[in-house]
């Protein structure tokens, strides 16, 4: 290494504060170059479909090699294929390839659990254990450079979306949460969102307190801009009253009385599972408002959890909503999906089977082979959206985290045999 570890990240921050946040990334990547006397440095971003990194770059003529453009901006779609790119991120670990032009280095670029993309260097000698290891922290630091600068820009949003998005689906985006992924001492949770052809509503959500985590699911009636002009009523209500410190009970009266009275469509309603934990204890109080039951697998075993049955959120005003709790153990995966994942042709999946055999995955991977497995029998063009949100239970709230470059490795999906 030609500069210490601190050297090179003062660099980066330097570099990031000093250049557009359009232009951060690469004013960044440029740094680390010329600090780890690599020959070529990118930053490859993770597609919002989940199957495909994307690289970026500003590219002033006209030969954009058959890639997405915009002005002059230019996103190439990489598909995974089981390569070391894919594997880098799947196992969270770096990937290291001899070629002929130097030694390719992958390293994952991840927030707490959050696969972001990947840094791609190639260096002209063999890394050493310490180079890779300093690589895996500067990836890391990277990981901090994006999330600070795409709050500026829609470079990123641009890059990562391979297929245009209609009105409804963007409204829907804006109601999901920032991060996908979250990995903490106690738990890791994960979420996805399969679109269907004509976007069906669905979000999932989460926010997490010092000794509680909140979570939904939620459904909303119907397809297209109503259906996401009713979503945005039942998630901005359920936000508004867990900022506020309101129980679940409380949320759901209020998301009720909200989705009732403003919906522009007459007899819109909401279904949703609301969440809260109690990371100090493992106590999960769950309400089901007319939505598919969430699962829990315990022990290798697959089952419906059995909850106090209320109406959808918005169909009766005068509803009155109730809970109920199961008592995790580690070890233990919780499972909320909507029902796209059991509707029509998705009902031939067997979901239970399904989650039997998915539990070694990091809840990032399983949330996303489970709705590989959704497409597979119904796709390509679902006819509703298909949602999930896994919560794997460690317990063990507030103890230390062993964490390696932004993620934990312990919790890491192994890679495939060779």
């Amino acid at each position: 290494m030609q500069s210490s570890q601190g050297q090179v990240l003062a660099g980066m921050l330097d570099a990031a504060e000093d250049a557009s946040p359009v232009d951060a990334v690469e004013a960044v990547t440029r740094e680390l170059g010329a600090a780890l006397a690599a020959r070529t440095v990118s930053f490859l971003i993770a597609d919002l479909g989940g199957r495909a990194l994307v690289r970026l770059a500003h590219v002033p003529f006209d030969d954009a090699g058959g890639a997405r453009r915009n002005g002059e901006e230019v996103a190439t779609v990489l598909p995974f294929d089981g390569g070391p790119a894919e594997q880098a991120l799947r196992s969270q670990m770096v990937q290291v390839i001899a070629q002929p032009g130097g030694w390719t280095v992958l390293a994952p670029v991840t927030d707490r659990g959050e696969a972001i993309g990947l840094l791609e260097m190639v260096l002209p000698e063999e890394p050493t254990a310490q180079m890779l290891a300093e690589i895996s922290r500067t990836a890391h630091a990277l990981a901090f450079v994006v999330i600070a600068n795409r709050r500026h820009t829609d470079l990123f949003e641009w890059g990562q979306r391979t297929t245009p998005f209609t009105l409804s689906a963007e409204i829907q985006r804006r109601l999901l949460p920032a991060s996908f992924t979250c990995e903490a001492s106690a738990f890791t949770l994960s979420g996805w969102l399969e679109p269907a052809a004509s976007i069906g509503g669905d979000t999932f959500d989460y926010s997490l307190g010092r000794d509680v985590l909140h979570f939904s699911v939620t459904d909303a009636m119907g397809h297209g801009v109503a259906s996401a002009l009713t979503a945005t009523l039942g998630v901005g209500s359920l936000r508004n009253t867990r900022r506020r410190g309101a129980g679940l009970v409380q949320q759901a009266d209020a998301a009720n009385a909200a989705v009732a009275e403003h919906a522009g469509v007459r007899g819109s309603y909401v279904t949703a599972v609301l969440g809260r934990l109690d990371l100090r204890t493992g106590t999960c109080a769950l309400l089901n408002a007319g939505h598919v039951p969430p699962l829990l697998v315990r022990g290798g075993d697959a089952q419906p959890l059995r909850l106090p049955r209320n109406f959808p959120l918005g169909m009766f005003a005068e509803a009155d909503y109730h809970h109920g709790e199961v008592e995790l153990q580690p070890g233990d995966r919780l499972v909320l999906v909507t029902d796209g994942m059991r509707e029509r042709a998705a009902a031939s999946l067997d979901l239970l089977a399904m989650l039997r055999s998915i539990g070694h995955l990091h809840p990032r991977e399983a949330v996303r082979a489970l709705a590989d497995a959704v497409l597979e029998v119904a796709g390509p063009r679902l006819p509703d959206d298909a949602t999930l949100l896994i919560l794997d239970w460690y317990g063990g709230h507030r103890r230390g985290r062993r964490t390696a470059a932004g993620a934990d490795p312990r919790r890491a999906s192994a890679p495939p045999p060779d």
